[in-house]
């Protein structure tokens, strides 16, 4: 029944995908003449890209922007992109197909049996960490906001860290598939079992929606179909690889996507660095002489209708603020980057996939090493992306920068419709194709576990369920859980996934982290603790959110539109003649103020109470305090007593079951 299942899946793909090969292309429109700057991300004429693209160079002798005269779009070959989309898919159904004959048991289908080495878990820990968000959000938002989009990349290298020096060891002695064995070792197991499984679900959704909202775009632009088919074809075809081969799949999809995603990502650096000389400092100084990066910052992020008299705009973009201008937000967002990887359920799983501890800490130094070259390497994609793109020209493929990656990628290649440029795009998607899959079946795989291990084997069952029981309903859980990512993916289509990959790491810096740090090292901590830092941190999290700026305000965007409106509207009272970027940003300015005044956001307000865009900082010491709180109002006899039984455990490892064969 598994193999003819598999069978048709892969038959259904093979057929779909050859029809949108043998679809006759559309004629293309005419490209727009482009305007070096504006609100609507167009460029200027030929004779201003050649002055401006002259005139970076003189500044610096790297490569200057030269103005693309590419449309704003990615439009990839389809015979290419669908043969390595099918080569992905074909490799991957052979993992799973390979996985489910040896997934018999819950621990197979939870933890791969324990038998993954630590240079494969941490392989595969670097692959489930180097999501969608990274290798497109990341790129995108450094192309976007210059510095502030660095500070998001360089974050993730600092994170591990703390999984490294606090809880890898103890959470692979102490615990067995879930964030929820580890928390009920010496609290009461229903209730700490319950608000775990709600916590796991809660940050597994959040990363959840940022792989889908990357997932919808790549796929929109890998076969030309809309973002809603995109989203959930993709979602379909993961959580069929979930169901079908649980860890072990999940483990060997995510080692072959981590080698493809860095052999791509170090090609990529090379290229850009390559057509700067290979010098960094002329790189960087034609990034701040460049006149479209000027003109970004100026019109479209400082939404400055005029240039200041001796404001250097290519230097403020160098200069955190941009995007996170409250510097607040800057140490929040280190809060919740720093801390939040130690409480990701779905990273926390992979060290029960490992036979003992010492495996768990080498599989930890071999993850961070490949993490940081990842993370540093994003960084010189994102400048180049801003540099030989134009910030203008990503914004229009796409406003939140995600498609920058993979427009670089054929540019780079040799420039849309060449060959190199056609194969070198059909790469980078295949690649980013596969850090999906990998990372969206580690989180549907945590979410499931959650539900099916904590909730239904331990709360409703009492821990009576059979292997086979349990394992039939961790696949129907994934299932559900892939239902909601694939709903939310499509009410996100217009997020920056990293965003959304930094407030999942906030809710798991404020309510998971405290509660596996004190459940492991304080002698007193107890159920009372437990629930009190995952419900109030999770929930102070969320609450910020949802009246934080990063939520969508329809009123802050008339407001600055009508800014614009009064400037550009004064100086043709006084008898100026508008310039045609100046006139277009004035008709968008217009346009955006009949569509958006009076209107409210989500949860009905016209403007954000909370200032950050990130809530780490103040729902951090929250989830810890209300912990310290809780323990001490509820004291409890028994969690005290088996304090010294977790400690010795998770010093030794006394009392863990033995590895499975593989």
């Amino acid at each position: 029944m598994l193999k003819q299942a598999l069978l048709a899946m892969t038959l259904t793909l093979l057929v779909t995908t050859a029809g949108f090969c043998a679809e006759p292309a559309k004629p293309a429109a005419p490209a727009p003449p482009a305007v070096a700057q504006g609100t609507q991300g167009t460029q200027g004429t030929q004779t201003t890209q050649t002055t401006q693209g002259t005139s970076a160079a003189t500044a610096a002798k790297a490569a200057a922007p030269a103005a693309p005269a590419a449309p704003a779009r990615v439009k990839p070959n389809r015979v290419i992109t669908s043969t390595m989309f099918l080569a992905i898919i074909g490799i991957t159904l052979c993992v799973v197909v390979w996985a489910a004959k040896r997934t018999t048991s819950a621990a197979d289908f939870y933890a791969a049996g324990g038998g993954i080495t630590g240079l494969q878990n941490g392989w595969a820990i670097a692959g489930d960490y180097m999501s969608a968000a990274s290798f497109l959000g990341m790129s995108g938002l450094i192309s976007l906001y210059g510095i502030d989009g660095f500070m998001y990349a360089v974050g993730p290298m600092f994170s591990f860290i703390a999984i490294l020096l606090v809880v890898a060891e103890p959470c692979r002695n102490a615990g067995k598939y879930t964030l929820g064995d580890i928390l009920s070792f010496r609290a009461s197991p229903k209730p700490v079992r319950a608000v775990a499984a709600l916590s796991t679900v809660t940050v597994s959704l959040f990363y959840l929606i940022a792989q889908m909202v990357g997932a919808g775009k790549l796929m929109q632009v890998l076969l030309d179909i809309p973002y809603r088919f995109s989203v959930i074809g993709v979602g379909v075809l993961m959580v069929g690889y979930v169901v079908f081969g649980g860890m072990k799949a999940t483990t060997w999809v995510q080692i072959i996507k981590a080698g493809l995603l860095m052999s791509g990502t170090v090609l990529l650096a090379f290229l850009v660095m390559a057509k700067a000389g290979f010098n960094p400092f002329s790189f960087f100084e034609s990034v701040v002489n460049s006149q479209f990066v000027q003109d970004h910052v100026r019109m479209n992020v400082l939404k400055d209708p005029l240039p200041k008299p001796g404001f250097d705009y290519g230097q403020r973009f160098m200069e955190p603020g941009l995007f996170l201008k409250n510097p607040l937000d800057q140490v929040s967002l280190g809060i919740a980057w720093a801390l939040g990887a130690a409480g990701l359920p779905h990273i926390l799983m992979r060290f029960f996939t490992v036979p003992n501890a010492q495996e768990a800490r080498k599989s930890i130094v071999i993850a961070l090493f490949i993490n940081s070259t990842f993370f540093f390497l994003i960084n010189l994609i994102g400048f180049g992306a801003a540099l030989y793109l134009t910030p203008q020209l990503i914004s229009s493929a796409d406003k939140g920068g995600n498609m920058a990656t993979l427009l670089l990628a054929q540019k780079l290649g040799g420039g849309a419709g060449s060959f190199g440029g056609d194969l070198f795009l059909a790469f980078i998607c295949a690649v980013a194709f596969a850090t999906i899959l990998a990372v969206v079946s580690g989180l549907v795989l945590a979410a499931s576990a959650a539900i099916a291990h904590d909730v239904y084997v331990n709360i409703i069952k009492d821990g009576k369920a059979d292997q086979q029981t349990q394992v039939r309903v961790a696949r129907l859980t994934s299932l559900f859980v892939g239902i909601a990512a694939i709903v939310m993916g499509l009410a996100a289509e217009k997020e920056n996934v990293v965003a959304l990959v930094a407030l999942a790491f906030a809710v798991a810096a404020s309510g998971n982290f405290p509660a596996v740090m004190l459940s492991l090292f304080w002698r007193r901590f107890n159920t009372a603790g437990v629930v009190s830092a995952l419900v109030v941190g999770t929930v102070s999290a969320l609450a910020l959110v949802m009246i934080s700026p990063v939520m969508t305000y329809p009123q802050k965007i008339a407001d600055d539109a009508k800014k614009i409106i009064v400037t550009l509207e004064k100086r043709q009272a006084e008898g100026a003649v508008l310039a045609d970027k100046d006139q277009k940003a004035l008709d968008k300015a217009r346009a955006d103020f009949k569509k958006n005044d009076g209107g409210t956001s989500m949860v009905g307000l016209k403007a954000p109470i909370f200032p950050l865009k990130n809530p780490g900082i103040v729902s951090a010491p929250l989830g810890l305090l209300a912990a310290i709180v809780g323990t001490l109002m509820f004291r409890s006899r028994r969690s005290e007593e088996m304090f010294d039984e977790i400690e010795v455990r998770q010093i030794t490892g006394l009392g863990i079951a033995k590895a499975s064969d593989h």
